[in-house]
């Protein structure tokens, strides 16, 4: 199995983040190391290997690219969908059509499916990457708002 450098690839990953509390590069390297250690060998250009939930885009058997997701379902539709909690390329990679690709190779596994959509989020100051999927036809979701429970509020509801 081709070693897979998690540590670098998170680091790159969280500099795009704000908010990184103490652990939190540890914690995802090691959550994100045993998910790209899941996708096996070498792949060559735009071919992705595929685990439950990830596609690692690598170019010369070194990763440059993941995508992490998770099957959802949507009562609207009544079907199932895919939710993309990261889409990431490495720096020196970017604006090449590896993020076109595995968006690609994700739309193709919802086509195969059967599923109804693919959602994902983007900070709001992120222009980069929203005039990127604004270029692949994505839209802004306006009029939903994002709700979220982490640590101690998952606790005490969970015990209320």
């Amino acid at each position: 199995m081709a070693r897979i450098d998690a540590r670098t690839l998170t680091r790159e990953l969280l500099a795009f983040n704000t908010i990184n509390p103490p652990g939190m590069e540890r914690a995802c390297a090691r959550r994100l190391g045993a998910i790209l250690e899941e996708a096996g060998y070498a792949v060559a250009y735009h071919e992705f290997a595929e685990t439950r939930t990830s596609l690692i885009a690598r170019i010369g058997g070194n990763p440059v690219g993941f995508a992490i997701w998770f099957s959802t379902y949507s009562t609207f539709l009544s079907k199932p969908g895919i939710y993309l909690e990261d889409l990431f390329v490495r720096p020196d990679w970017r604006g090449k059509g590896i993020g076109r690709a595995l968006l690609r190779q994700l739309a193709r596994i919802a086509v195969e499916r059967g599923y109804g959509r693919i959602e994902w989020s983007v900070l709001d100051w992120n222009e980069t990457a929203i005039r990127f999927y604004r270029s692949i036809s994505a839209r802004a979701m306006d009029e939903w708002t994002v709700y979220r429970l982490t640590g101690d509020a998952i606790t005490r509801l969970a015990n209320s």
